[in-house]
């Protein structure tokens, strides 16, 4: 973890403020890749995940960028109200779960609302590679659209297009439009509102594996990942390989609730598959994934101990 210090706050858009966090000494932060964020330690103990806007060839600071939710959990609340400049944060080392494919040929970038967040870092290194890309970046309403300012000139050039649809998305962007003809070495990534995501996921379900990127600010209220059946299955068990425990994880327990009521410490921030936070190696036993993080590959391997159960009677934990 990190102690930073909040530089500076700026508005930049109805409810939205970027924070820039530095080191109060004034030293150089740990690195970190487009697409990638931080879990920040709100004032009151509530932990949250900020994804990280500025360029990340910057080596001086880390800016994020909150939207104020009036009925969420509290924890933008927090950040509008109670953070003000010259406080000092504890924040996790950069990490990532949605990156950028450099070398793909050309690149497709949806964004809606706060979404945009770790898009902006993405834009930053495209065109330092002056890469293709576009940007369709959906809003309520020019107010309601952060980083304007930084936007301005890639908007002139054609690489940014803004979709305002008043509240209403019938007259917002029409995803199939910008998505029915694939190109060949095309790679997607989208961040946004629930609607958003199911639209452009339905959208992409045609394309090429491997070519389609996103990250979820939270689950989506009704859709779950391919082949999953989140909330069936019969009661499992968890065994601890480094000492032999087996834990039973009952059908209202997740299998961090279980291994905390253990004494076993499990870190976690999101608790419901969205941040990546839990990852955790499974050894042997079949998991169910209910996470929106892991690849099809990494699923060989992990599972997100805040939202997995098991298909198999045991599941071996690396712990």
């Amino acid at each position: 973890m990190l102690n930073l210090r909040v530089r500076s706050i700026v508005n930049e858009a109805v409810g939205i403020n970027s924070f820039e966090l530095v080191d109060p000494l004034g030293d150089i932060l740990p690195p970190f890749t487009a697409g990638a964020h931080i879990d920040v330690v709100i004032p009151g103990g509530l932990v949250r995940q900020y994804s990280l806007c500025n360029d990340p060839r910057e080596r001086h600071r880390y800016v994020i960028a909150v939207l104020h939710v009036v009925n969420g959990r509290g924890g933008s609340r927090a950040m509008h109200a109670d953070v003000r400049a010259g406080d000092d944060l504890t924040v996790s080392l950069p990490r990532s779960n949605f990156s950028l494919i450099e070398e793909a040929p050309r690149h497709l970038i949806i964004a809606g609302g706060i979404g945009a967040t770790p898009l902006m870092a993405m834009i930053e290194r495209l065109e330092v590679l002056e890469a293709e890309y576009v940007m369709h970046y959906c809003s309520r309403s020019p107010e309601r659209t952060a980083f304007r300012d930084r936007l301005a000139d890639l908007v002139e050039k054609g690489r940014v297009v803004y979709h305002h649809d008043d509240g209403d998305p019938a007259k917002g962007l029409r995803v199939a439009d910008v998505m029915q003809k694939y190109e060949a070495g095309t790679h997607l990534y989208y961040c946004g509102p629930p609607g958003l995501m199911e639209a452009v996921g339905r959208e992409s379900s045609r394309w090429p594996a491997g070519t389609v990127h996103s990250e979820y600010f939270a689950p989506p209220p009704t859709v779950w990942p391919l082949g999953s059946t989140r909330g069936v299955g019969d009661e499992f068990s968890v065994k601890v390989a480094s000492s032999g425990d087996l834990f039973p994880v009952p059908l209202n327990q997740s299998i961090v609730e279980v291994l905390r009521a253990a004494g076993i410490d499990c870190e976690t921030s999101c608790e419901s598959g969205v941040c990546g936070t839990c990852r955790t190696r499974y050894l042997a036993g079949t998991p169910e994934h209910h996470d929106f993080v892991l690849d099809d590959n990494e699923r060989e391997t992990y599972v997100m101990i805040c939202c997995a159960r098991a298909s198999s009677e045991v599941l071996v934990l690396d712990l």
